[in-house]
């Protein structure tokens, strides 16, 4: 098998155009094409390489690629973050953008049903309000059990199979949640699709770990919004399915996005900086070759920076290691509590005050009682249309976020959205029409879902390679506790006192605002590090 005669001609090309000699004052460059080569002979053999993301590559067996030779001739030494800063952004990017993309999209789905078929089994299995909340408090409390796990999943064997598994466990135990013959079955299956849903933000982890920091904060906030297309999908496909179908289908069927997601990643990359933290130095050179090469860039030439790996990698004293890094993870445990218990919150509450009609005639009953079943308000096709309106919202919340998190910072960004979510939900007190109470829903749920998307760039920013999937992990561990409480504020306390649940939210809300300009580190601009020092 001969290389293609293009590939050959468009190499010789680059070489003969490539100048002398380049002066970087870190790293010194070579094009892909200006490795050390010999000429092939009629006895060579030659074999396909896959680089990965669909790209392949003939080389010559053992003697056509000597790169190893021209990088020990060269004693410059280069990082992971200044490959990633010097082959900037590009084609991989945004392949790897799309992957990760589709992935929080199908995630977007399993979670935004939780607010739909709530109200429908309260009437179809007469439920009492505690039933129904627990649908939803099951399904985060898989979430809870599993972040940490998945953190150290991916921390220890790699980000891509911990991707791959957790979808794997979404999809299996979505379908079979479809099939539930009980409510008994129900909370043990949707518990079992919440355990894998507890690993997706690692998605965020290998997204921002191959992103030049000039455009990190935007990516990462960008590819959130699959999430919101994820949402909206999954309210227009409730609208078509729920009065025809059932609630049966609409599980199965909100789960074969995850499906298609574990087929994709046949094309998804490890983490060059997790193979640097394990101690696998050359598949992190090859990754990195992957990326110049998909990039059309040159490729840092000399030898890629070892680190000592760490005998305690997805360690969870590494996290308070120093006075800094305990004050920022402390504070960021409750930011993430609070941006859960707020975002979830405002989903459920939204389809409890569509049901209700507004925020007067929700909590006007006195004498509920949770543990016997009530009244039965189910969604009509007028409520699934609000319920898509202020899904919309996402969109603009997270366009927002994109604007000012390069200008005023990640800190300034999380504490000024948290504050607006707060006055918007304060407005909910007011006894107004159902088109103004959507706009302040609407405007609320924007809101919060841009602060906690800002958390999600700020956060694996601040953590260390060696254990940023393990910092995600147990951030996104905390948000559980806040996601496993907040049904029964706004599917039980909102049945009593509207404007006590509502009060809860706001006042969380303002705290939170307040943490999060109490943070000591601002990571605008800030390399990411591959150890606490």
């Amino acid at each position: 098998m001969q290389p293609p005669p293009d590939l050959l001609q468009s190499h010789q090309t680059e070489h003969a155009k490539m100048p002398k000699s380049t002066e970087i004052p870190m790293v010194k460059f070579m094009s892909p094409s200006d490795e050390v080569r010999s000429e092939p002979t009629e006895g060579d053999k030659l074999e396909e390489v896959d680089l990965g993301l669909g790209t392949r590559e003939a080389r010559k067996q053992p003697y056509v690629l000597q790169e190893d030779v021209a990088r020990d001739e060269c004693e410059d030494e280069f990082t992971v973050e200044q490959a990633v800063e010097a082959i900037g952004f590009g084609q991989f990017q945004i392949t790897l953008s799309l992957l990760t993309g589709f992935c929080w999209m199908a995630d977007a789905m399993e979670m935004m049903i939780l607010s739909i078929i709530g109200p429908e089994l309260k009437c179809a299995w007469q439920l009492s309000l505690i039933q129904e909340a627990s649908i939803t408090t099951v399904v985060f409390l898989g979430m809870f059990a599993s972040s940490t796990f998945w953190g150290k999943i991916c921390d220890k064997f790699g980000r891509r199979t911990g991707l791959i598994l957790t979808s794997l466990v979404v999809f299996y135990f979505g379908v079979l949640s479809g099939f539930a013959p009980n409510y008994a079955w129900l909370l043990i299956i949707r518990f079992l699709v919440g355990f894998g849903i507890g690993g997706a933000p690692q998605s965020v982890t290998l997204y921002a770990e191959y992103l030049p920091s000039k455009v990190r904060g935007v990516c990462v906030v960008f590819i959130e919004i699959f999430w919101a297309i994820g949402a909206v999908f999954e309210v227009t496909l409730a609208l078509i399915v729920m009065p025809t179908l059932g609630w049966q289908y609409l599980l199965v069927l909100s789960s074969l996005p995850v499906l298609l997601f574990v087929i994709l990643c046949r094309w998804l990359p490890e983490s060059a900086r997790y193979y640097i933290a394990s101690g696998q130095q050359q598949l992190a050179h090859d990754s990195l070759k992957r990326v110049a090469l998909q990039n059309n860039k040159p490729m840092p030439l000399g030898v890629l920076k070892s680190e000592a790996v760490s005998s305690t990698r997805g360690s969870y004293k590494d996290l308070f290691k120093t006075r800094e890094m305990s004050i920022v993870t402390i504070l960021l445990l409750f930011i993430w509590f609070a941006n859960a218990f707020s975002y979830y919150g405002v989903v459920l509450l939204s389809t409890e005050l569509f049901a209700a009609g507004s925020t007067c005639s929700a909590g006007t009953t006195s004498d509920i009682n949770p543990q016997c079943h009530d009244g039965c308000m189910t969604l009509t096709s007028a409520d699934y249309v609000s319920l898509l309106w202020t899904t919309l919202a996402e969109f603009p919340g997270l366009f927002i976020t994109i604007v000012i998190i390069e200008v005023l910072g990640r800190k300034k960004t999380m504490a000024i959205e948290m504050l607006l979510f707060s006055v918007f939900t304060f407005l909910l007190f007011i006894c107004t029409s159902r088109n103004v109470m959507t706009f302040f829903l609407f405007a609320a749920r924007g809101l919060i879902s841009g602060a906690f998307q800002a958390a999600y760039v700020y956060t694996p920013e601040v953590y260390p390679t060696a254990n940023r999937a393990l910092g995600l992990g147990c951030c996104s561990g905390v948000a559980r506790i806040g996601a496993i409480i907040t049904p029964f504020i706004a599917q039980v306390m909102v049945a009593y006192s509207a404007h006590l649940a509502l009060g809860i939210y706001a006042v969380t809300g303002l705290i939170a605002a307040f943490f999060c300009m109490l943070l000591p580190i601002e990571t605008k601009g800030r390399a990411m590090l591959s150890s606490v020092h």
